[in-house]
């Protein structure tokens, strides 16, 4: 069949002369009409670092296009700077963009009859939300990172976005100058890029490649290099010939797909973000993938990376060592990786690795070997318990004590316990408790940077638990946990909870609990009552009202209907 397969719907025949009138006035020709037609989901964008490099991806993928033999058509889409929006009622509208990047690309793509998709992404939420989108549509398809930030630098440090964060709390307890934190200020983030670290937008890249859906040795290219530019160009000439032998996302995206993704974000040191992103896209893919899915991978493939947020080095300092190929090449020698799925190339993991050495190279420390890991286990721990009946999701890199018990420390909002971190009211042993920033409840489940970076900054970092049913940054580290499930909003325990009630995470254990008896609770149940929504108009409203639970994916469109 012809590779127009899907866009002759629009091209082809005496009826289609209006529709053939409009496409020749933005540049098409007689031969253009015989040619695949191929999205260009443009994520550049000048809110953010992030996205400012796309722009030069797009238009060297365009041409590639072209020579390709096909006919690129660029669209745009959105982009939310999750750095910008912490801490701020803007961080609602985050997660949210997920679903609108998602929707919009599978709008387009069906709208136009489009017969593949260059999905590009820099910032946090592009990712997810093009594959998401991609996985609903499930034409040929392929995604181009934007590419990392380079560290900056401030008094022989190397600083990311999180070191300017961290540099609020240690502001305000007077362990930092007026002077230095301007400096961090200044130099935390010196040009395109996503943030530095294994933060979301690198954990994630990696995870795309690691499924097949972008191409190995593109997950961790910094932005400002030109191999970013050529990784665009490559990938739009391995698109056409995807579309070629029609090569589809749900066909390349199964269940050893997604289990290999989620053992490199285990390898990496990953973001909590990644279990959130990756049921979403499993649930698009209509794939069986579960939390408990995350945490039976977790107990088996160690954390060989040392990465920040936890760890010493940037990833491009990690893509300089190898990068997500080499750590994919070792996880494969020891069995934790399913070497033969598919890729977007037509050639499996196993086969795209067969040139990567089987070790790390010498003298270096940013990639461990099996006998000397960062973790023996994987640092995203599940953990259940009457706190979590569905789950939640606790990062334990970067820890001293792997179980905290103490007192619950109870705020209603992000805002109210920022301002008691920053006021000294948060002690040592304290178990913080940020609820109703669920994905219903905030909406839009805010990333809680600002009070972890704060409670580090002063010095807390090993002594004090946070718990949450909103989300982390995937810049945070210490013992925290997101993602409780159910949610405040939607009558779960954590609504329950009461000041000064002895509250237990346990890491060891994968327990989360109150420490207060199911009658006690019942009690409390009795006389809560759920809280009006806080929007009931506008994106938020529509998101609230549709959204699922974050032990689904905190997706919009799951059992919409009843069969």
């Amino acid at each position: 069949m012809a590779d127009n397969r899907r866009s002759r719907a629009v091209t082809q025949g005496r009826a289609r002369t209006p529709n053939r009138a409009m496409m020749r006035a933005v540049g098409f020709t007689d031969e253009d009409f015989e040619k695949p037609i191929v999205g260009v989901g443009n994520a550049h964008s000048t809110i953010t670092p992030c996205n400012i490099g796309i722009g030069a991806q797009a238009e060297r993928a365009s041409d590639a296009l072209r020579n390709a033999g096909a006919m690129p058509v660029s669209f745009g889409t959105i982009t939310i700077s999750d750095g910008i929006s912490m801490g701020t009622e803007g961080m609602k509208y985050s997660l949210v963009s997920r679903e609108v990047i998602a929707d919009s690309i599978e709008t387009v793509c069906n709208g136009q009859s489009l017969d593949g998709v260059l999905a590009t992404g820099g910032c946090d939420k592009n990712m997810p939300g093009a594959m998401i989108g991609i996985a609903r549509l499930n034409i040929p398809s392929i995604f181009v990172y934007g590419g990392t930030i380079k560290p900056g630098h401030y008094k022989g440090e190397d600083l990311t976005i999180v070191s300017a964060f961290e540099a609020v709390g240690q502001s305000a307890a007077g362990n930092l100058s007026d002077e230095d934190l301007k400096g961090v200020e200044m130099n935390a983030c010196p040009g395109a890029g996503s943030c530095g670290g294994m933060f979301t937008a690198n954990t994630m890249s990696s995870a795309f490649e690691a499924m097949g859906m972008s191409l190995m040795g593109s997950s961790t290219v910094s932005a400002v290099d030109d191999e970013s530019r050529e990784v665009a160009a490559q990938a739009a000439d391995v698109l056409v010939d995807a579309i070629h032998h029609q090569r589809l996302p749900r066909d390349i995206m199964t269940r050893p797909a997604i289990e290999n993704a989620v053992s490199v974000v285990m390898a990496l040191g990953g973001s909590t973000n990644a279990v959130l992103h990756l049921l979403g896209i499993a649930n698009a893919c209509e794939v069986d993938f579960s939390i408990d899915d995350v945490e039976r991978i977790r107990q088996r493939v160690p954390v060989l990376c040392d990465l920040k947020p936890s760890g010493r080095f940037v990833t491009s300092e990690f893509h300089d060592v190898g990068g997500t190929p080499q750590v994919m090449k070792m996880l494969l020698a020891r069995g934790l990786l399913h070497g033969d799925c598919m890729t977007i190339t037509g050639q499996t993991i196993e086969e795209l690795l067969t040139s990567v050495p089987a070790n790390a190279p010498a003298n270096q420390t940013v990639i461990r070997d099996f006998d000397n890991p960062v973790y023996a286990e994987g640092h995203l721990a599940i953990l259940r318990g009457n706190l979590a009946l569905e789950g939640a999701v606790a990062k334990v890199s970067g820890i001293k004590k792997r179980r905290i018990e103490g007192p619950a420390r109870v705020f209603d909002s992000e805002e109210l316990a920022m301002e008691a971190i920053l006021n000294d009211s948060i002690q040592a042993g304290d178990v913080v408790i940020i609820r109703y920033e669920g994905p219903k409840g905030g909406p839009g489940m805010r990333e809680m940077l600002a009070p972890t970076s704060a409670i580090i900054g002063r010095g807390l970092g090993d002594a004090v638990g946070l718990i949450t049913d909103g989300r982390f940054s995937g810049g945070t580290y210490g013992m925290v946990v997101g993602h409780v499930a159910p949610e405040a909003a939607t009558g779960g325990n954590i609504g329950l909870v009461e000041e000064g009630d002895t509250v237990i995470i346990d890491a060891d254990e994968n327990r989360l609990e109150v420490a207060v008896s199911d009658e006690r609770l019942a009690e409390r149940r009795a006389v809560w009552k759920p809280r009006p929504p806080n929007y009931r108009r506008g994106v938020l409203g529509k998101f609230a009202r549709l959204v699922s639970s974050a032990s689904y994916g905190a997706v919009t469109d799951k059992d919409l209907f009843e069969d």
